[in-house]
């Protein structure tokens, strides 16, 4: 995984050395030619309602353990307000270690970037702190909001005319540490990533952009060994996953990058995603699945077979021998959790795509067509009354699921069981991607029956048990429609468990309601549950195990959505009559 990371960052030509990052600030403090303070200016788009600031591709980074021996070490050129302006202290402290250590690198870089000492000398003056931090305050910066320095119109942290400056700056630092630099006091030892013999760096850069799954807003390590319990053999910290300072810079890199332009949140975890060649945006299947196209366009079901059709024919034969990779991620204790890690060719992850979303297609719940190719995000809602209360472990197992074509694991199915159970019995809307899970379940099964809309030649009693239930109910409301409880809130839950107990009373029952709207339409009705019958025999079972419970849920809803179908069909044909009879009374 290190290594394919390493690649993809010296691929995007994304790589930076050792002491270098990119980093998102939020304000850039304002300076004339003679180091004036000019004011505050916002960076990024101000549009924005939650601006994250402007990313400045390449600036300078010290690694934890350099700050730790600085004591009261800072950033150059880039900080937090706090550190900068001491905006956010109650009371500002000019002796404050970090910002004279800002204040010094500032004087110290002047031999490379004129000007900037004349800046370090404003930010001596109190009295000017104060300004900066007033105007700060109004424009409702945070204290830990990164900040830098713009001077005479120029950002110089987008300038290179510091980089050897900082490389020797850095150099003279590692020089007095250089015991404490390396995880092995200099010795080589072999590279967890490339295999080859190497000086591993005592601490590995933090990784940013998980915040909102768990993460530290500073950055979290993915690999650390901060603990006795952590490293073995006697090894220090990071020589327990021994690699260069280089390679450590190079997959921080990769994956700042990914996270930053090519991660997915889904719920408590965040996904990232690559290929070993450029794909298309409008070809990437893990788009599909988490952001499937609207029905208007081509979606992502006929995507998948399209794109798979190409690699096949030829005509898309560079795609055939593409692999992709994928990372879930989250945070957890100040550490990078690696949820799950995917690598396979694209082909079969496009087969797979395919296969996820024509396994979840389900009938509209009014009978018109399928309903929606769902996101990922909606299936995961599926199985918990809200989306936040899915697990991370939950969302990496099922973007396994989809991405590998595995079975549905029963405990999703048996959580969206229960959800679909509430929604029936509350008379809530039919979630699709909730009946859709469900369906899966049964197709991933072997079920090769189980079809997205009504099957009446479905082999299992359970089935059919749903289908009656959802045909009585439907005759008690044309029967008695403004009804307070009806046979769904009363029985539902006792006949999708209970059916042989249940059922055989409600038929006999529906006699009343048959009788109460009478004429053609009790015609139907007593036909529809006579051939509903007929499938069951004497098979009612007098108890279901979940997976039948789920199958009778199926059973209900695609008969209710058939059901609603016909009466729009018979509406549509009555008005169609309706129209005629008017025209030809109008000729007579």
């Amino acid at each position: 995984m290190i290594e394919l990371l390493v690649k993809y960052a010296r691929s995007q030509g994304i790589s930076l050395p050792p002491g270098f990052a990119p980093k998102t600030v939020k304000w850039a403090l304002s300076f004339d030619v003679a180091g004036v303070y000019l004011g505050v200016l916002p960076l990024g788009d101000t549009s924005i309602k939650k601006n994250p600031g402007q990313t400045f591709p390449c600036c300078p980074d010290l690694t934890q353990g350099e700050l730790v021996s600085l004591k009261g070490g800072a950033h150059f050129l880039v900080e937090t307000a706090q550190v900068v302006a001491l905006h956010g202290d109650e009371k500002p402290d000019l002796s404050n270690p970090k910002h004279r250590f800002f204040i010094q690198t500032l004087c110290q870089s002047a031999k490379v970037i004129s000007g900037l000492d004349g800046v370090a000398k404003t930010l001596e003056d109190a009295a000017v702190l104060q300004t900066i931090a007033k105007d700060l305050a109004e424009l409702k910066a945070k204290p830990t909001d990164k900040v830098t320095i713009r001077m005479n119109g120029i950002y110089p942290v987008e300038t290179d005319v510091w980089h050897a400056w900082w490389q020797h700056f850095r150099d003279v630092l590692r020089d007095k540490t250089r015991d404490k630099s390396s995880a092995s006091g200099g010795a080589k030892m072999v590279s967890y990533a490339s295999g080859e013999l190497d000086t591993p760096a005592l601490t590995h850069p933090k990784i940013i952009g998980l915040s909102d799954v768990g993460g530290i807003g500073m950055g979290s390590p993915l690999i650390g060994f901060d603990k006795d319990a952590f490293p073995s053999y006697g090894l220090p910290q990071s020589a327990n996953a021994a690699m260069s300072e280089e390679t450590a810079s190079t997959y921080r890199a990769a994956l700042n990058h990914l996270i930053a332009n090519h991660g997915q949140r889904l719920a408590g975890a965040k996904v990232v995603h690559w290929f070993s060649h450029k794909v298309e945006p409008e070809n990437d299947p893990f788009a599909w699945i988490e952001e499937p196209q609207a029905q208007t366009e081509l979606d992502a079901l006929h995507r998948a077979k399209a794109i798979l059709n190409a690699i096949r024919d030829g005509t898309k034969a560079d795609l055939a021998d593409n692999h992709y990779y994928a990372l879930t991620l989250s945070g957890a204790g100040g550490r990078v959790m690696v949820r799950d890690w995917m690598e396979g060719q694209f082909a079969e992850l496009v087969d797979c795509v395919n296969h996820w979303f024509s396994d979840l297609a389900i009938a509209h719940r009014d009978g018109r067509g399928l309903a929606p190719n769902p996101k990922f995000l909606a299936v995961m809602g599926a199985t918990n009354r809200d989306l936040g209360d899915v697990s991370a472990p939950a969302i990496a197992r099922m973007w396994r699921v989809a991405a590998h074509g595995y079975s549905i694991p029963s405990q999703f199915m048996a959580m969206a069981l229960a959800r679909a159970r509430v929604d029936i019995i509350q008379g809530n809307p039919a979630n699709h991607a909730r009946m859709g899970l469900l369906r899966a379940y049964h197709v991933r099964q072997g079920d090769k029956y189980m079809e997205p809309y009504l099957n009446e030649q479905h082999p299992e009693a359970a089935y059919h048990c749903g289908r009656l239930m959802s045909v009585l109910a439907d005759l008690q409301s044309a029967a008695l429609p403004n009804v307070d409880a009806g046979v769904v809130q009363r029985y539902y839950a006792a006949a999708s468990s209970t059916p042989a107990l249940v059922l055989g009373r409600l038929t006999r029952t529906s006699q009343y309601h048959l009788n109460k709207i009478g004429g053609g339409l009790a015609h139907i009705y007593e036909d529809r549950i006579a051939t509903i019958w007929g499938s069951l025999r004497d098979n009612v079972p007098a108890t279901l195990s979940l997976e039948q419970q789920s199958l009778f849920a199926l059973g209900y809803y695609q008969q209710m959505a058939k059901d609603r179908a016909d009466r729009a069909e018979r509406a549509a044909q009555k008005k169609q009559q309706t129209i005629h009879d008017e025209k030809e009374n109008s000729n007579a």
